[in-house]
């Protein structure tokens, strides 16, 4: 069941003024698998969310890293990211390090009002439009985008500062949360078969062992569609 992964080299930054949207997931589920690269987690609070620590006072340090990459994610945590900004703004042009801005948002009124103050404060040094990059994020498969998304979508389409296509739409998916106690990736699950995994529930004889394995058995079958979403919205916000 080895799934087929997209992989690009790309600078990527995953930034919102706005906290609880996503950041976190979208740096490690969607971007780390295709660049292949550890996340660089500029952050004080999440700290069991993984990744490289870096403090904002190592900035230059992470300049000189950028210069240097092929690949990289840099993953700016909501208490941190008022700091970052400050720091593009100091060091002139050192956003052009970055191929690419990731602004997840979910659909409260809030998150997507930091949203577009995100989007702003970009543009505002000079960030084009083509390199920002909407991503609907924790999105039940049965909202209507366009109703949910209204405010930013009507923002990206009459500004013209950043891309919000909705067709960059993470839905939610027990996935998230199912590989966290299982230690795995969507990647490592789908390196497994069901057959495989069968036989060896069949096999176990330890009982915690056995219920490790239908876990994992389990959460194969909807890290399937994970991917499949993940890769589409790769895609859409790589092209």
């Amino acid at each position: 069941m080895s799934a087929k992964i997209t992989k690009k080299d790309l600078r990527a930054a995953v930034v919102n003024f706005s906290g609880n949207v996503g950041k976190s997931t979208i740096a490690k589920h969607l971007l780390m698998p295709r660049l292949g690269v550890n996340i660089i987690a500029i952050e004080s609070i999440n700290e069991n969310e993984g990744g490289d620590p870096l403090a904002l006072d190592q900035f230059k340090e992470l300049q000189s890293h950028l210069l240097d990459a092929e690949s990289a994610i840099v993953d700016i945590g909501a208490s941190n990211i008022e700091g970052f900004f400050h720091q593009l703004v100091n060091y002139k042009r050192s956003h052009n390090d970055f191929d690419l801005f990731v602004v997840p948002v979910t659909s409260e009124l809030k998150q997507q009002k930091d949203t577009i103050a995100t989007v702003e404060s970009l543009s505002t040094l000079g960030v084009p439009a083509k390199k920002i990059r909407i991503v609907f994020n924790k999105v039940d498969s049965t909202e209507d985008i366009s109703r949910t998304f209204a405010p930013i979508l009507a923002y990206a389409e009459d500004k013209k500062k950043c891309v919000a296509d909705p067709a960059a739409t993470v839905y939610q998916s027990d996935i998230f949360e199912d590989i966290k106690g299982l230690d795995m990736s969507i990647p490592d699950l789908l390196e497994h078969t069901e057959d495989e995994l069968r036989a060896k529930v069949r096999a176990a004889e330890d009982p915690t062992e056995k219920q490790r394995l239908k876990d994992v058995l389990i959460a194969t079958r909807i890290a399937e569609s994970a991917h499949d979403n993940l890769e589409s919205v790769f895609k859409v916000i790589t092209k």
